[in-house]
């Protein structure tokens, strides 16, 4: 894929992510980014929020539990 060079930004450490990367990722400047760890041992970067995803498979249970309701609800 390519190498980064980590940098001095301000009084912190960072790295400066490429256009081409950019664009796979599918994020721009203000966007989120989040670092997972994977089995084998490397960092996984994506916009994929792990918390969102826990959040919303709890909706999803909560929305199946209570289908008939809900749709009773939307009439």
């Amino acid at each position: 894929m390519g190498m980064l060079k980590i940098r001095r930004i301000g009084n912190s450490l960072g790295v400066v992510l490429p256009k081409e990367m950019l664009q796979r990722l599918r994020v721009a400047e203000g966007d989120r980014i989040f670092f997972t760890s994977a089995p084998d041992g490397s960092i996984r970067v994506t916009p994929y929020d792990p918390e969102f995803e826990r959040q919303m498979e709890a909706a999803r249970k909560g929305m199946a539990a209570y289908r008939n309701a809900l749709r009773a609800l939307a009439k």
